[in-house]
């Protein structure tokens, strides 16, 4: 026998129209919530076993985006219920299943009610989508991504018009949707977002680990800087370290070790302690302070460093961050930026962008499959890519510094908002 589902649930809701000298304030624990309801039947109910906290969530309390409505879009959670009118195979293939989810929805899903926490944005029906949901242009054929990020009239759950994660239940489409292997335990699925979001890195083509034969001239490929030693940057330190260690086992295998090899990425941070969590994953570790001639005043650029790097990532979080990280890449080098400020950055000056001719490039979210590829080898003594071992296998667990019970979700953020933190993940109640 079903066990009937309640009609209210807890969640944590942020009010735009707060402005609280503490951020955490704009927001509150609603303990009797509406039950989210099935638009259609392209939506699923699922019921969240895990949220993560980024730093995103941190910018949205600070009004980034002025977001109103439940907050949060890392999660791990449990399909437990489809529209009535879905067939019984959709029923078979999805109920029961432990999921992750990419968290923009396009209008192609849409009807008149979707949970969205503005209706008005919902007036497009599923026989009326857009052209890129369409694949009008045909993206689609060369850039599948594009109708997964860039819908004009896309929700982004707890980020955009889109009720989050930080709740017992919540609905999203079934394209959206994708399942969790069973070695991968919940505490690991929840990374499934962020690790994409470094994998659209490597998805954009923005970085390219070259290498050659003996013979030939070419030099070893990018030069590659990341600056942040944070959640988002040390996934992105991560994901590159094994790009470069798949190139540099490749050319040993080809070439014998002879050749130009590529270049190891760099990972800039302040911190050891969080520089050392990517020690075997194949990027070198520098302290930003080695950037500077002064490393105390940390006025000027050393000359090893400015102008040195052909792609240079900015995942600080810190809008000064783009500042350094111009004067880090190469003339006509590619600037690619992560990092999301609900504050501006005070007397930015654009002109090193147009004399030296850079590639700005905005990277936002990538593929989730690719991640959960990646988590599912998390356990294992190495990932196999091609015949190609690389050495060290993920191991996200070490990025984990404290769980909380959904109950206790400010004591959760304000953890989250402490520099030494690393991530921290909200666990639902069964």
């Amino acid at each position: 026998m079903t066990t009937p589902l309640p009609t209210t649930m807890q969640a944590f809701v942020i009010d735009p129209k707060n402005h609280e000298d503490n951020p955490l304030d704009n927001g509150a624990l609603i303990t009797n919530h509406p039950l989210p309801t099935i638009p259609n039947e392209k939506y699923a109910l699922v019921k969240i076993l895990r949220a993560g906290i980024c730093n995103t969530d941190l910018e949205i309390l600070q009004g980034y985006m002025g977001f109103g409505g439940i907050l949060g879009h890392e999660f791990v959670g449990k399909v437990i219920q489809l529209h009535p009118t879905a067939s019984q195979s959709l029923h078979d293939q999805w109920i029961g299943q432990r999921v992750c989810g990419d968290i923009n929805i396009g209008c192609c899903n849409f009807s008149s009610d979707n949970n969205s926490t503005e209706s008005s944005n919902n007036d497009t029906s599923s026989t009326s989508s857009c052209r890129v949901c369409n694949n009008k242009f045909n993206y689609n054929q060369s850039n599948s991504q594009m109708s997964r990020n860039h819908c004009p009239n896309r929700t982004v759950i707890g980020i955009l018009n889109q009720n989050g994660t930080f709740a017992e239940y919540m609905t999203l489409p079934l394209s959206n949707l994708h399942v969790v292997h069973e070695s991968i335990p919940d505490e690991i699925a929840v990374f499934a977002e962020p690790l994409a979001a470094a994998c659209r890195v490597v998805e954009q083509g923005l970085v390219q680990f070259r290498y050659s034969g003996g013979g030939e001239e070419c030099r070893g490929g990018d030069r590659v800087a990341i600056l942040g030693d944070g959640k988002l940057g040390l996934c992105i330190a991560e994901i590159l370290g094994r790009e470069y260690l798949l190139a540099q086992q490749k050319q040993q295998q080809q070439n014998g070790g002879g050749g130009i090899a590529p270049h190891a990425p760099i990972l800039f941070g302040k911190h050891e302690h969080k520089l050392d969590l990517v020690l075997d994953s194949g990027v070198q570790r520098r302290l930003v302070k080695e950037c500077y001639t002064n490393e105390i005043t940390q006025e000027e650029v050393s000359p090893h460093h400015a102008n040195q790097y052909d792609v240079v990532i900015d995942s600080t979080g810190n809008p000064n961050g783009l500042t350094l990280a111009m004067t880090l890449c190469r003339p006509m080098g590619r600037l690619v930026l992560k990092s999301t400020c609900a504050a501006g950055v005070k007397g930015f000056n654009s002109a090193p962008i147009v004399i030296d001719e850079l590639n700005v490039v905005g990277s936002r979210c990538g593929p989730i499959d690719r991640a959960l590829e990646l988590l599912e080898g998390n356990s294992t003594e190495g990932v196999a890519e091609n015949g190609v071992v690389v050495s060290a296998p993920l191991r996200m667990e070490k990025y984990i510094t404290e769980s909380f019970p959904l109950s206790r979700v400010r004591d959760a953020l304000e953890c989250a908002a402490k520099k030494s933190t690393m991530k921290v993940q909200l666990v639902m109640a069964d």
